[in-house]
């Protein structure tokens, strides 16, 4: 699948729906109200477009559109991150990690577990080989 390129509301829509796994109009307006204050047609609208990319699905109940999510979260992050590191970091992850390394508010307990995740994946990758 391509990598779909996704706005700051089409993001909170999936948020929604992954939370959920299926959700009316009036259910992600509700949702998002507080924090957006979005009208409800600026939410229809908005799943239509979803909906003609593929990124969502609907179904009839009655007279009601039910919405789910059509991709997955892990392939959005995946995608969203990969993006981040081929428009800020000329396409080098380590650059990102040094990064968030260097700048990033980490304390210890969190330097610590990425120094276990790293030597987790290290011995993943050794017994590939």
């Amino acid at each position: 699948m391509a990598r779909p390129r996704l706005g700051d509301l089409q993001l909170a829509i999936l948020e929604v729906l992954w939370e959920r796994a299926e959700a009316t109009v009036a259910d992600v307006h509700e949702s998002l109200l507080v924090d957006r204050g979005l009208a409800t047609t600026t939410i229809a609208t908005m799943l239509r477009k979803m909906e003609e990319r593929h990124l969502v699905a609907q179904r009839r109940d009655g007279r009601v559109l039910i919405y789910r999510a059509r991709v997955e979260r892990d392939a959005v992050h995946r995608s969203l991150v990969g993006d981040l590191v081929a428009r800020l970091f000329d396409g080098d992850p380590k650059a990102l990690v040094h990064h968030l390394i260097d700048e990033g508010d980490l304390d210890a307990a969190a330097i610590d577990e990425l120094r276990r995740r790293v030597q987790k994946r290290r011995k993943e990758a050794s017994d590939v080989r």
